[in-house]
């Protein structure tokens, strides 16, 4: 009885290792890579990181933009100074800033992303994530803390644990099976469009910068999400007034302390440039700067002797005269220096 025991778990074990590896070896051959998954968990690790100081960190908080836009190995090997990225995707960053501001302890340099529909709005779909990241972050458990180390480990060799792309739950949204009446259902973006890393470094894979297709499905869902926002009537002024003030509030918290925040507009394109009619600069942009008295920087400014570009940066690893690798994303460092700015550590007192 014990032989026949021994014997079926060696069999179980022998199927479910063949399995495994016949899945993660056709993941593999599919162009699927390595990816961390954008949990809490991972946000929470770097929430923890805060507490450097500005002589040796810049915090980021904001939406997706960010996200991309700052490509972080290349900000700190310019500045010296080391990136905690807190961005969340499709999220306001009020949340996490004001959560910032109560934390006594933050005497930082902040970078605040503002993505007008996103920052100016009271809809409670833009605050769960970061309500879901901050709960784990002040509550998780020493266990949790744990399987954090372990998981990132395993997400670390293997591709088939991307829970955000390859778990049975991401591939049924996939499918995008009509939805009954009434029931709205967001699009899903394509798996290489969005690939992370331990830094929460968010990137496109190289098979979807070659695929024009998956490029245009990505334009066709933001021209989607767009014109769903457009439909709802315009926030009244004393809801606005509302939300200018609360910034200020946790601005002035982290300024008193001795800290920094900056505000920065990334730069948007095509059908995208619609948001600058939606959201006035005088009104929007302009009254966050004076009100709040901090300095900012809009991808619009222009210094009155100077045309501002807004390059894409290509980059790619050449191998045997082949290209084995190739990342894009917004040369922000060179816009900054266009505008007169430069980017360099604090002095040590």
């Amino acid at each position: 009885m014990e032989k026949s025991f021994f014997q079926s778990a060696i069999l179980t074990a022998v199927i479910v290792l063949t399995v495994v590896t016949a899945w993660e070896l056709t993941l593999r051959h599919q162009g699927y890579v390595t990816d961390y998954d954008n949990s809490p968990a991972l946000w929470a690790n770097e929430r923890a990181k805060v507490y450097q100081g500005a002589d040796k960190s810049v915090v980021f908080i904001g939406a997706s933009r960010i996200k991309y836009d700052l490509d972080i190995p290349t900000f700190e090997n310019t500045t010296g100074l080391s990136v905690v990225q807190l961005a969340i995707e499709g999220s306001t960053c009020r949340t996490i800033l004001d959560d910032l501001a109560n934390d006594v302890n933050f005497k930082g340099r902040l970078i605040v992303d503002v993505t007008e529909f996103i920052i100016f709005t009271n809809s409670p779909f833009f605050f769960k994530k970061p309500t879901e990241n901050l709960k784990y972050y002040h509550k998780h458990t020493p266990a949790e803390q744990a399987s954090f180390y372990v998981n990132n480990f395993l997400e670390s060799q293997f591709v088939f644990l991307d829970k955000d792309n390859l778990s049975l739950n991401a591939q049924l949204n996939a499918l995008e099976i009509p939805s009954r009446k009434g029931v709205f259902m967001m699009p899903t973006f394509p798996a290489d469009f969005d690939r992370g890393t331990f830094a929460r470094q968010s990137y496109m894979a190289n098979s979807f910068v070659n695929d024009t297709t998956k490029q245009q499905q990505v334009q066709a869902i933001w021209g989607f999400i767009g014109k769903a926002l457009g439909q709802g009537p315009p926030m009244p002024d004393s809801e606005l007034n509302t939300i200018f003030e609360s910034i200020k509030t946790a601005t002035d918290k982290i300024k008193a302390r001795g800290g920094d925040v900056i505000f920065v507009r990334t730069p948007c394109s095509g059908p995208s440039l619609g948001e600058l009619k939606g959201f006035p600069r005088e009104k929007y942009w302009e009254r966050l700067l004076n009100y709040t008295h901090c300095q900012g920087i809009h991808f619009t400014d222009k210094n009155s002797d100077k045309t501002v570009t807004f390059p894409f940066q290509l980059t790619s690893q050449i191998e045997g005269g082949k290209v084995k690798s190739t990342r894009i994303y917004f040369d922000n460092l060179y816009i900054v220096s266009q505008l007169g700015y430069k980017v360099t550590p604090p002095e040590k007192k």
